[in-house]
């Protein structure tokens, strides 16, 4: 079993390998323009690219190259979204952050409470020294989620992104495992 194979548990979420049964709602998510506006891909218009991120997912966590995991809510075991630790940088203890919620489950502050399970995971289990997160300078959602966590703004990267012919720009955040631990 890789260390990335895991089961984590908030007051109302469970966090969990994405499974095969799991493609309708990945593949309902990730094909909302709205859910996928500020990411650095198209919506997705064929439930194949969900069975794709699902069996790309289950290997990544078998091979410790990224950790993605489903998010349900715990009453009732409804799929909401997913949370990812991708992008390894083992030798500077370093990976990045990635998170997409389904639309009728915004605003009701699961996504901090998915992230915080995360990465209390990652600074606690995994010994990560800093997570980064890469947002559209446009998603104010998204920004006001990790910088609630504690993240902060680092830099800009200009027309980092072609998305659909549209010239995006990034916001780099970054948490430290001192920040994180100071705020507990």
């Amino acid at each position: 079993m890789s260390k990335l194979d895991v089961v984590l548990r908030s007051a109302r979420l469970i966090l969990r390998p994405l499974k095969p049964a799991d493609a309708g709602a990945v593949f309902a998510t990730y094909s909302d323009a709205e859910v996928v506006r500020y990411w650095s891909g198209e919506p997705w218009t064929d439930i194949a690219r969900a069975v794709e991120y699902i069996e790309g997912g289950s290997r990544d966590i078998a091979d410790g190259s990224a950790m993605r995991l489903g998010v349900e809510l715990a009453d009732s075991g409804a799929w909401i979204g997913q949370v990812s630790l991708h992008r390894f940088d083992a030798q500077n203890r370093r990976c990045e952050l990635g998170y997409a919620l389904m639309r009728a489950h915004w605003g009701h502050g699961y996504i901090g409470e998915a992230l915080g399970a995360l990465l209390g995971f990652g600074f606690d289990s995994l010994e990560l020294n800093r997570v980064e997160a890469d947002i559209d300078p446009r998603n104010a959602a998204s920004r006001r989620a990790v910088e609630r966590l504690g993240f902060k703004e680092e830099g800009l990267l200009r027309e980092r992104w072609l998305v659909g012919g549209e010239v995006c720009d990034t916001v780099f955040y970054g948490l430290l495992r001192s920040d994180w631990l100071a705020r507990r």
